[in-house]
């Protein structure tokens, strides 16, 4: 069965490049990122793994960890850091796990409807092992998103879905299409106007059911 929003993200413990981890400890009381690839050496994940080694500062400033996934050994991983570094020219410092075994990948669904997995395979025997699962504190399951081989996953769009995530955890608000932060979000409307108003101050009535304010500073 696929995992929904709202799952408790499935624990495992592997072999990485930082060591060995546990999931849900690796995470503690932090955001996290677990963003996954067919096989090492292959073009478009090593200008994902770049862009992923470039943005760990604003991950950082979100208190939020990543952990990459390919199917193959750390001993690999190892050798294909060094072309990340080369190409973002950043250090990929975050965990790259081992999951030659697809214990991971099956674990979370990744694999496409028409895996055919043999000894020797070749990243498109794994081709949708390309997903995105951004999890919570509470080891939640808060965004899911997969590509196919042939599309470049847009970082930015994910920090920015980091964002809105973080904005709206435990506030009755909803983010907008296209949002960024510093824009006005949706008031929920599990609140009356008049609740709304005691919360956040002042809203502005689009529809009945639409209606905006400043996003509340955390």
């Amino acid at each position: 069965m696929s995992l929904r929003i709202n799952d408790i993200a499935p624990n495992f413990t592997v072999d990485s490049t930082a060591g060995k981890l546990t999931l849900h400890d690796w995470i503690g009381d932090s955001y996290a990122i677990l963003f996954s690839h067919p096989k090492d050496f292959t073009p478009v994940c090593t200008t994902e793994f770049g862009a992923v080694a470039q943005l760990a500062p604003e991950f950082a400033k979100r208190n939020t960890k990543v952990m990459g996934v390919s199917v193959d050994s750390v001993e690999e991983h190892m050798k294909w850091k060094r072309d990340i570094e080369a190409v973002a020219g950043a250090p990929a410092d975050f965990p790259i796990i081992d999951d030659t075994s697809l214990e991971v990948s099956k674990l979370y669904n990744m694999l496409p409807a028409n895996a055919y997995l043999p000894d020797g395979r070749t990243p498109a025997d794994s081709a949708t092992v390309r997903t995105v699962f951004i999890i919570g504190p509470d080891k939640k399951i808060r965004l899911t998103l997969s590509y196919p081989m042939s599309v470049g996953r847009n970082f930015a769009e994910i920090l920015r879905a980091l964002d809105a995530i973080q904005a709206t955890d435990g506030v009755p608000i909803a983010t907008p299409a296209n949002w960024v932060p510093g824009q006005d979000v949706i008031v929920a409307l599990s609140l009356s106007d008049e609740q709304a108003r005691e919360k956040f101050g002042s809203i502005d009535i689009k529809l009945p059911y639409l209606r905006f304010t400043k996003a509340p500073q955390k």
